[in-house]
């Protein structure tokens, strides 16, 4: 009698078991998109977006998925860094059920174009690159835009600091005629108002693939510039960069140059000519010389899955290392909010807490009040080296300590610039 109902409950068990475990098959995935320029021909920004997502999708996965069981499920369109085709794109993936947010890549006008149509949908942007200041100043309210990025007004702040502590008080300008060139524009402007010694003596704006750059450059140079800021994708820097590097050393000035030249390799695409000249750019983050265990441990999740096989092997690493940041935070958002309804995860992005991340800690990443992860200290100017490597000027980045969390419940509104 006793043997029969010990068979009775192993039964019981194992039709449990084998019925748990079905059930966790089964479980609906949860969608996160991902419209970034894949087949844009130099970027390399859309697929280090990719990486950082796909590796901490892996992780949250392997820890059990999000909403007791849910896995993550990434997927990808390619905008071709053109507005209208992330407009179709968007509205491709919101008939996707369980869509909760998508992520954008490194071209501000791709976002910007599509802000009312986001808004309207209620779908939560994430921005791991885009550096508009606009993107996040859109006047909507609630904003469902967040970003763990650079903005540009802390870009030009920490390029014209730098051109300060190397003793140049007179700077010119190379920006692009779009929407991120007057973001830029427009980060200037305020830079200067604020009594810095720095003087702006000129801006010259160029056109994508216009050719050649150098003869804006000797007009800066011509003006008194002693640097030139640059705010330019790689294409466009490499091309300025070889044709710096064939002029007189008397007619050569350093280059401060924005990120946008760092999403793509842009090593190879100026050749031994980047070493000729005096070039240094900003960023947020960097594999070389960092000592977080966790960015060890991508390393390690870098060689196995991409056969990536050392730090200086990683191009565009802050896309990579702000999406994984991003992914993670977004999990944890889907769990407080306990469901795929976006205004709810629009408001527990709010709400996260403690993050001990790869880029830096964040006691709060986002807030009512704030929808910018980092925040100007996390910030750092780096050079190439001559192996191609981008590193920090100083050994390691900086890792800040973490922000206090924000008690204000006001979300602020943007000043209502257009960028054209």
């Amino acid at each position: 009698m006793a043997n029969v109902r010990l068979l009775k409950v192993l039964s019981l068990f194992i039709c449990l078991l084998f019925s748990n475990l079905s059930t966790a098959a089964d479980r609906p995935p949860v969608f996160i998109g991902l419209d970034a320029e894949f087949e844009h021909a130099t970027s390399t920004s859309a697929r280090a977006i990719q990486q950082g997502i796909e590796l901490a999708i892996e992780e949250i996965n392997a820890a059990g998925g999000v909403l007791d069981g849910r896995p993550l499920r990434l997927l990808i369109r390619d905008n071709r860094s053109i507005p209208a085709r992330t407009r179709t794109n968007l509205l491709d993936l919101l008939q996707k059920p369980d869509l909760v947010a998508v992520f954008c890549g490194k071209f501000s006008p791709t976002v910007l174009e599509v802000l009312p149509l986001v808004h309207e949908h209620q779908l939560i942007v994430l921005d791991p690159w885009a550096a508009s200041d606009n993107i996040i100043d859109n006047g909507y309210d609630p904003n469902y835009v967040f970003r763990l990025s650079l903005r540009d007004r802390w870009a030009i702040g920490s390029l014209l600091r730098h051109a300060e502590d190397r003793g140049f008080r007179r700077v010119g300008f190379l920006l692009p005629n779009t929407s991120w060139g007057r973001s830029n524009q427009g980060a200037i402007e305020a830079y200067l108002s604020s009594g810095a010694p720095v003087r702006n003596v000129g801006v010259h704006w160029f056109n994508w693939d216009e050719k050649p750059l150098a003869p804006k450059y000797r007009n800066l140079v011509r003006t008194g510039a002693e640097a030139i800021v640059l705010v330019a994708n790689e294409g466009e820097g490499a091309q300025l960069i070889k044709e710096v590097a064939q002029l007189p050393k008397t007619e050569q000035r350093p280059i401060l140059a924005h990120w946008g030249v760092t999403g793509g390799d842009l090593a190879a695409l100026a050749g031994e000519a980047l070493h000729q000249v005096d070039f240094s750019v900003v960023q947020t983050f960097s594999f070389v010389g960092n000592r977080n265990p966790r960015a060890k441990r991508i390393l390690a999740a870098l060689e196995s899955r991409y056969e990536l096989r050392n730090p200086e092997s990683v191009l565009s690493p802050v896309g990579l290392a702000h999406a994984y940041d991003l992914t993670h935070i977004l999990a944890r958002a889907i769990d407080l909010a306990g469901s795929t309804d976006r205004p709810r995860i629009r408001a527990a992005l709010e709400a996260v807490r403690d993050y001990d991340g790869l880029v830096k800690q964040y006691a709060q990443p986002f807030s009512p009040a704030r929808h910018e992860a980092l925040e100007p200290r996390d910030l750092f100017i780096a050079r190439y080296r001559k192996d191609g490597a981008l590193v920090p000027l100083k050994e390691g980045p900086r890792r800040a300590p973490p922000r206090p969390p924000e008690t204000r419940l006001a979300f602020r509104r943007g000043d209502g610039r257009g960028d054209g």
